[in-house]
């Protein structure tokens, strides 16, 4: 199944990463994802090259900080 749609879960999985993780990434990082209903849904051709291109954080974090 080429191209297959992966959720929150599977593409967690494939980063290894919590789904909390992915949630925030897009919307702090713009992780590439597709809304569909109310679901999210993921190419992993397009998130492999997301972290290709080094728009991935480099800790679970969100890549944000609250220093306060």
């Amino acid at each position: 199944m080429a191209n297959a749609w992966l959720s929150a879960d599977d593409i967690a999985v494939h980063l290894g990463v919590t789904k909390e993780t992915v949630y925030a990434w897009i919307s702090e990082n713009g992780l590439p994802a597709h809304k569909v209903g109310r679901l999210w849904k993921f190419q992993t051709s397009e998130v492999d090259e997301w972290v290709r291109k080094g728009s991935a954080p480099s800790s679970e974090d969100g890549g944000t900080r609250n220093d306060a």
